[in-house]
């Protein structure tokens, strides 16, 4: 049979419909190249915001249809919103699909896909499970074939869950406490993506910086970090990238670590969500304006060519016009190198949904959200004029509209045409042209004797 999964939302839920996908392979299935075609559909959901949550169930209901017409397709749910905990709800309102699975969990769909199988092909498929546990070590990850040898940059999850409940926030309670993998089990992932021709691994957690602490005397994100780098060094993975941090967890060891091994990539993501202490104490954030600011500083201190990524909600309960113009002065000053910005909209089980009131009007964070916008364009622009003349490395992805992607250390997107095969290469670019949101350049004339046209994106 054929699979399609419709992954929505973060980073981990992009490595667990990996880790569904690898899963769905060893029983002998294979991936569909769209949904019409696929026997067994599954939407992995998200439900971080109340837009991300209408999408997944919009696509629930039109795989009803499918269903209707064709009761042998195999329908599945998985992610934040079935949660860790039985979804009741769930079931008894989308009686059509046919397995919950929690997030980072395929279990349940392969057991009920085994049950539909002959005992003879359980029986062949549990021996070559036997025959691979003995041949790959805890954490080891076969890529499904359509991924195999085609992708360059990867995520590994390091910690599951989280134990920081922001009012806002519905992840602690769907995707459970936190749970930290081994660090033998986490090299073991590297190693095996590393051989499957992957170059960078992204290190993912809810609160990556938490690595390690639910684990009595164990090791913290800085010590996975120099292992991992020893590995990379071995294995040939170029890069590594960890996200999301926290402020209240982002110690001077983490971030003396980062400085020191070259191939952790200056590349920091740490949220502000606003810029007005009354806010981030209703957000129960647990930190002030003034100590994120200090917090800034000391890292660019550090790592003094490091791009910082933030993330904003606009229009929290209570957010006045005034506490606003906060979050937008600190964005201005601040001149951080990205900013997800994202409209508030409650969450059914939050704090900010069962005691605050969503009081401000719609239009008025779409303004919001325009003016950070504006003010990020401009800052964008201040910074990307720096590169102005300076030669940039990259690592090449792929292609894309018949341009080679790449990505600088700092994470900014680069297109670039050239002959040959780029893929998973590094490569040096004098950049020639700046812009808010893009940059030009050129290979030097060493690389590549045509010169190309280089476009870098943020």
């Amino acid at each position: 049979m054929q699979y399609y999964i419709w992954t929505l939302g973060c980073q981990m839920n992009v490595a667990d419909s990996q880790l569904l996908a690898s899963e769905l392979e060893r029983l002998g299935h294979s991936a569909a190249e769209n949904g019409d075609d696929a026997d067994i559909m599954v939407v992995n959901t998200c439900v971080v915001r109340q837009s991300s949550e209408d999408k997944g169930l919009g696509r629930l209901g039109l795989l009803n249809k499918i269903k209707e017409e064709n009761p042998e397709k195999v329908i599945g749910v998985m992610g934040c919103m079935v949660g860790v905990r039985d979804p009741l709800w769930m079931r008894q309102r989308l009686p059509y699909v046919d397995v919950f699975m929690p997030p980072s969990n395929p279990e349940p769909m392969v057991d009920f896909l085994k049950e539909r199988m002959d005992e003879v092909d359980v029986l062949k498929i549990e021996d070559e499970a036997r025959q691979r546990r003995d041949a790959l070590q805890d954490g080891e990850l076969i890529l499904p074939d359509h991924e195999r040898g085609t992708i360059v940059s990867a995520h590994v999850p390091i910690v599951y869950g989280c134990s920081h409940a922001c009012t806002f926030c519905i992840i602690p309670f769907r995707r459970g406490v936190e749970r930290s993998r081994s660090v033998g089990e986490i090299v073991a992932h590297v190693r095996s993506l590393a051989e499957q021709d992957v170059k960078e691994v992204t290190l993912l957690g809810q609160i990556v910086d938490r690595y390690g602490k639910d684990i009595p005397d164990g090791p913290d994100l800085a010590d996975l970090l120099r292992v991992t780098h020893d590995v990379a060094e071995e294995v040939g993975i170029e890069r590594i990238r960890f996200l999301t941090s926290h402020p209240n967890w982002m110690t001077d060891k983490l971030l003396h670590t980062v400085a020191e091994l070259p191939r952790v990539m200056p590349h920091i993501e740490v949220p502000i969500q606003a810029g007005d202490d009354e806010v981030l104490a209703r957000m129960r954030r647990g930190y002030t304006v003034d100590q994120y600011r200090k917090l800034v500083h000391k890292i660019r201190n550090i790592i003094p060519d490091v791009a910082i990524h933030t993330d904003i909600i606009v229009g929290f309960p209570g957010e006045t016009r005034e506490q606003f113009m906060g979050t937008y002065n600190i964005l201005d000053e601040l001149k951080l190198d990205k900013a997800h910005l994202a409209r508030y909209s409650p969450r059914p089980q939050t704090v900010s949904d069962r005691r605050m009131e969503d009081n401000v009007p719609d239009a008025e964070k779409r303004e919001r959200f325009k003016m950070l916008e504006e003010v990020q364009a401009r800052v964008l622009a201040e910074i990307n004029g720096k590169y102005l003349g300076q030669h940039v490395e990259v690592l090449v992805e792929d292609k894309h509209k018949g341009k080679w992607r790449a990505r600088t250390p700092q994470n900014k997107l680069v297109f670039f045409e050239a002959d040959g095969d780029w893929k998973g290469k590094l490569a040096t670019l004098e950049v020639t042209w700046t812009g808010p949101w893009s940059m030009q350049g050129r290979l030097p004339k060493q690389e590549q004797a045509n010169d190309p046209l280089v476009i870098v994106a943020n």
